[in-house]
């Protein structure tokens, strides 16, 4: 006896995705067999199982057909489902990973299983995450501001190295965790971020998201030392307000990075090293206000800290004055800092981060606007993470707004350096598209490069230079051959970024070509006048794209494998409404991807294009249909997109 259930097809699975609480889903199944089962099931789990008979609806194209109709609770959750026939006495069950083609797998006791999930219906996120293009940005490493004095200091015995040459090598020295000291500095701040709007407003981008920008010890500013502060060496508040106020003048958004899962251990509340005074902090006074903050087995020495870094002590975030500090108080940490110009918070290890302290934040984050984003650092499916042996789902419409998304990231990089075919990458990506309501979806974090891993260029390149020693990471490069590889996959991935839902992330300086192995090398300056001009062109191009097709944001999305070497990317718009519901004009969009050296020639029907009679490439190229189809030819590592509104198209291009 065979089952088949798809769940990407509207056959199998209407609606097809997550659904709003409350909602009915029309579930059918397959069987391929001679003989009729005595029953046939639908198996339901979230938390508790539940069993309804199935109802055969007859015979097409050879198979016996079962459908049943499901109702989901009221109340936001995962449920998973699989079907189970009776023959003879004997069972036989379809479940992930089964014969079919959707959603990924079940999990926490239903690991055979399909997944829906279920959220709220008043769940919404930001328009501007929607439409927006992202830039990262390390603020001591993008520019040198004029007219401000970076403030440079020793502190504990370490002399903080300023490099008076810009384009000098980060330096890597080893701290007593084993990890980067991070103690050198060139001098980037927010007055040079300001500087530098016109390029960014040049470059397409509209959202700016920095790393840490608070007091800290380190050039990386993970290790906080004063949440109310920011660090002297990128400025002060009247800076920060003055970049932001310029910022929205000129249509751009600010996104601040907020670490609440530890603190440095130099800071005004742990003060391990003593910069703060004898008797502050409570690794210098049992009796200090932020004593609770922390969880010491054996005071002072012997204290809870992040991965067991020393330098990072954890804090105990459910604690109430800690949670009044950041989160509730008249004047805390992520209200201040919305009301003095910032858009939204990304949170660090967000993951590790209790649900309820999550929830709490995004209360009180909605209540100073509506408008501000909360969006977290998650780097698997953020629908069903499992940590610390709990479930935690972060799409239900009560936490996050949405995440980093490193699974597409990773699945495209897979792809481009052949790891995995492009069958398996619409696998893992449509699995997504089912897996995440809208809202979260079309609001992602679709980040290429990061300060967390070696140079995008690097990566796709095949040389990150993870196989040598550290001491010797500094002086690496590219061979010439290497960095053009690289830079024709860095292109494909950008126009694959651009072509999906949710907002587009540019790792500051990789539009300009820069190359880098790990931590620190990974964060070097922005070279500034020594760009790949042909590089930045091309992303100052794909971002233009992008903000000319309103297909290309809001659109709904499939992807399609043509052939292993070439991924599909399939954007459209149709009955006068986008994705969310939004009135838009009807459009299709196809992007295609082809990794291998050889060109390919590929077939669109008119039914692929909603019906058009012509489609456009991005370059211009316009395609006429002939007997209901289109040819088109892809040359070898590259990318092409077609719009099914020529006229447009043409005049864009």
């Amino acid at each position: 006896m065979v089952l088949s259930h798809n769940t990407l097809d509207v056959f199998y699975r209407s609606p097809m995705g997550a659904l709003p609480a409350g909602a009915t889903v029309r579930l059918r199944v397959a069987l391929l067999s001679g003989r009729m089962p005595e029953r046939m099931d639908l198996r339901v789990w979230n938390g508790s199982e539940h069993c309804y008979p199935m109802h055969p609806l007859g015979a097409r194209d050879g198979k016996n057909i079962y459908e049943v109709q499901l109702t989901v609770g009221k109340e936001p959750d995962l449920y998973w489902y699989r079907f189970e026939a009776y023959l003879d006495g004997e069972k036989t069950i379809l479940g992930a990973p089964g014969d079919h083609t959707g959603c990924g797998e079940g999990v926490m006791g239903s690991a055979d299983s399909f997944q829906i999930t279920v959220y709220d219906p008043a769940y919404t996120t930001p328009a501007w995450m929607h439409e927006g293009v992202m830039y990262q940005i390390m603020v001591d490493r993008f520019y040198r501001g004029e007219g401000t004095e970076a403030l440079f200091h020793a502190r504990d015995g370490q002399d903080i190295l300023l490099h008076e040459d810009w384009n000098e090598m980060p330096l890597l020295n080893i701290s007593e965790n084993g990890d980067n000291f991070a103690n050198d500095f060139f001098g980037g701040n927010l007055e040079g971020v300001r500087q530098k709007l016109p390029y960014l407003k040049e470059l397409g981008v509209s959202v700016l998201y920095f790393n840490p920008i608070f007091s800290a010890r380190t050039n990386h500013k993970y290790d906080t030392s004063d949440y109310m502060r920011i660090d002297p060496m990128f400025g002060d508040e009247a800076a920060f307000r003055r970049l932001c106020e310029d910022a929205r003048t000129l249509g751009f958004r600010v996104m601040l990075d907020g670490v609440f899962s530890h603190v440095g251990d130099d800071s005004l509340y742990f003060n391990r090293r003593g910069t703060h005074g004898p008797h502050v902090g409570a690794y210098r006074d049992r009796h200090s206000p932020y004593y609770k903050w922390f969880t010491f087995r054996n005071w002072p020495d012997d204290y809870d800290c992040w991965w067991g870094f020393r330098t990072l002590p954890n804090v105990n975030e459910m604690d109430e004055d800690f949670r009044r500090h950041i989160l509730n108080g008249e004047d805390a940490v992520v209200k201040h800092w919305l009301r003095a110009g910032a858009s939204g918070w990304r949170l660090d290890v967000a993951d590790e981060l209790p649900m309820p302290f999550l929830r709490e934040l995004r209360r009180e984050v909605k209540a100073v606007s509506a408008d501000a984003a909360v969006l977290g650092e998650v780097w698997e499916d953020a629908s069903h993470k499992v940590a610390y042996n709990q479930l935690r789902s972060y799409v239900l419409g009560d936490t996050l707004d949405s995440v980093m998304n490193y699974p597409l990231r990773d699945a495209l990089i897979d792809f481009l350096l052949s790891r995995k075919t492009s069958q398996a990458v619409v696998r893992d990506l449509s699995a997504l598209l089912q897996n995440y309501p809208k809202p979260f979806l079309y609001a992602l974090m679709n980040l290429m490069g990061s300060h967390d891993r070696p140079r995008i260029l690097n990566v796709l390149a095949g040389n990150d230079g993870n196989n040598i020693p550290r001491a010797e990471r500094a002086a690496h490069s590219l061979t010439q051959e290497e960095r053009m590889i690289g830079t024709l996959r860095e292109r494909m991935m950008l126009r694959a970024v651009v072509s999906v839902p949710g907002m587009p992330c540019v790792y500051y300086a990789d539009e300009a070509g820069l190359e880098g192995c790990a931590d620190p090398f990974c964060r070097r300056t922005y070279p500034w006048g020594r760009e790949d001009e042909k590089l930045v062109a091309y992303y100052r191009r794909m971002i233009a794209l992008r903000r000319a097709h309103p297909v290309l944001r809001t659109g709904e999305c499939r992807y399609v494998a043509p052939c292993s070497d070439v991924l599909g990317i399939v954007r459209t718009i149709e009955g006068g409404k986008d994705a969310l519901g939004n009135p838009a004009q009807d459009a299709c969009a196809v992007t295609f991807i082809n990794r291998s050296a050889q060109g390919v020639d590929l077939y669109l029907t008119t039914a692929d294009v909603l019906g058009a009679r012509q489609i456009v490439s991005d370059t211009g190229e316009i395609f006429t249909e002939r007997g209901g189809a289109f040819s088109v030819h892809l040359p070898g590592m590259r990318g092409t997109t077609y719009f099914a509104q020529p006229d447009e198209c043409a005049a864009d291009a």
